[in-house]
């Protein structure tokens, strides 16, 4: 049993099991909803039983491995495996791809297709987080990219076009670089490629050479995650798409980026890495106020959650860029605790944009009488949001800091001062979250109800914001559930730096 293909059935499985969504019969789309939210759960559950029973957590460190000769030509491998810090965010892709097929109920235009692109964009998810072979990387992260424009320019909002060209223009001028690197280190210094993670961790390269490439993947990997100035795509995306997307873009794409740069930038090149980490730190910090600053200036409501976002993927930046365990440790947890905020917050501008069909805030007003119960999901995740101690956004931010001030490698003043601007990006995070609920749900009722009376979140919509919901509120309170899955990688990539 041990030497099942566990992790090629995880990662083929959505897609294929997509592709009949064709050939199902065409009755309304009640068939086609509920045999992708099947697909999406058997997958779950498929992940939780080979991450549960088949991965020891005393094991060696990449574990599951597969490895099977695909295109010989070219000496290339089909190699998957996972280890402590991949199994994190493979999981939380099902969690939220689950959540986003249950969200994305009131698509009703088009719907096989829109389903069979959720199923396929489950696939190139949790590609990327498994693979274990650069150029497969590529592809998977390639892979991506489709499903994510078609869902973009189909069901988006007015300017979908626009934002879809811009999205894709973005990601794939990005993985432009991100095939250059992978080409670079495949084929350097012997006449082999040599695609292998492992190969090429233990590979040295010179100085000048290692930067070329470290630089070329960090660009690939900031236009994913947004890193400023790469990040515009972002609220224009995210202004459009449908909340579904929205979730699997906030909740997932955006954590492809972070994993990128963990795992290529940090483990196969860290001379390199260790040179460019102050302005890593730097840039992170810049981000973190920046974003904040600008949030509170978008009128549009999902723009501003969009902004918020990429304030929040500041801190992963700084967590990698403290070469230290608990910096590493606390980014990491910020990946997987935003990915659930953020899915969560895209999913509750949605059903409010449903109800109102309002995308303005200034328009908006006076909600939380007529809503009162995604008032009440809308208020704790936003508490969430910006870092409430209980919630999971609280200990990974405070993790980073820890990592910044125990980190080995810089001056005291230097801590002091990136601490010190990061608690000044913390401090406005409360002031656009709170002034957006302010704006929503408190003072008049600006907008014209019809009969005053509308519908306030369902049973599904209030299943989806909870189960959200009780994962934050968990990792917030015993977050060891993620670091006793990284803690022994972390220790294995920090040993590389000192």
């Amino acid at each position: 049993m041990n030497n099942f293909p566990w992790l090629t059935l995880v990662v083929v499985f959505p897609i294929a099991a997509g592709s009949l969504i064709f050939f199902l019969p065409h009755k309304g789309n009640k068939v086609i909803r509920w045999y992708t939210i099947f697909i999406c759960i058997v997958e779950l559950l498929l992940t939780t039983y080979a991450f549960g029973y088949r991965f020891q957590l005393d094991g060696p460190l990449m574990q599951l491995t597969e490895n099977y000769k695909w295109i010989d030509f070219f000496d290339f491998y089909w190699r998957l495996g996972i280890d402590g810090i991949s199994i994190g965010p493979i999981l939380l892709t099902g969690f939220i791809t689950t959540l986003a097929a249950l969200a994305a109920w009131p698509v009703t235009r088009d719907s096989r297709l829109f389903h069979f692109l959720m199923l396929a964009m489950y696939s190139g998810q949790t590609g990327p987080f498994s693979s274990q072979d650069l150029l497969l990387f590529f592809i998977m992260w390639e892979l991506e990219l489709i499903p994510v424009y078609l869902l973009l320019s189909m069901w988006g909002g007015r300017k979908r076009l626009y934002s879809a060209t811009k999205f894709i223009l973005y990601t794939a001028g990005g993985s432009l670089f991100l095939l250059i690197g992978v080409l670079g280190i495949g084929l350097y210094g012997s006449n082999e490629p040599t695609l292998n993670f492992e190969t090429s961790a233990n590979q040295s390269y010179p100085i000048a050479l290692e930067i070329i490439f470290y630089i070329g993947f960090f660009i690939a990997f900031a236009v994913k995650s947004p890193i400023i100035p790469l990040h515009t795509w972002l609220p224009d995306t995210h202004g459009e798409a449908h909340y579904s997307t929205c979730m699997l873009l906030a909740g997932i794409l955006l954590k492809m980026g972070a994993y990128g740069l963990v795992r290529i930038n940090m483990e196969l090149l860290p001379h390199a890495h260790s040179i460019f980490s102050p302005w890593l730190m730097i840039v992170g910090t810049i981000q973190i106020i920046y974003a904040a600053l600008t949030s509170p200036g978008q009128r549009n409501l999902k723009k501003r959650i969009a902004y918020s976002s990429v304030s929040h993927m500041g801190f992963i930046i700084i967590g990698i860029g403290s070469i230290s365990d608990t910096g590493l440790n606390g980014a990491i947890l910020q990946i997987i605790s935003h990915g659930f905020i953020g899915a969560a917050l895209f999913f509750l501008a949605g059903t409010s944009y449903d109800r109102i069909r309002l995308v303005y805030l200034d328009e908006m007003g006076g909600m939380a009488i007529a809503l009162p119960k995604i008032f009440t999901t809308f208020s704790i995740l936003s508490m969430a949001s910006l870092a409430l101690p209980g919630m999971s956004g609280f200990v990974a931010e405070l993790i980073v800091f820890f990592g910044i001030l125990t980190s080995q490698k810089y001056l005291l003043m230097t801590k002091i001062v990136i601490s010190f601007v990061m608690a000044i990006g913390m401090i406005l995070t409360p002031i656009y979250s709170l002034s957006m609920l302010r704006q929503m749900f408190y003072g008049y009722q600006l907008f014209y109800a019809p009969n005053s009376y509308f519908f306030d979140s369902g049973p599904r919509e209030l299943f989806i914001s909870i189960s959200i919901l009780l994962p934050v509120i968990g990792i917030g309170i015993y977050p060891d559930f993620v670091f006793s899955l990284s803690v022994d990688k972390v220790e294995a990539i920090i040993s590389k730096f000192f």
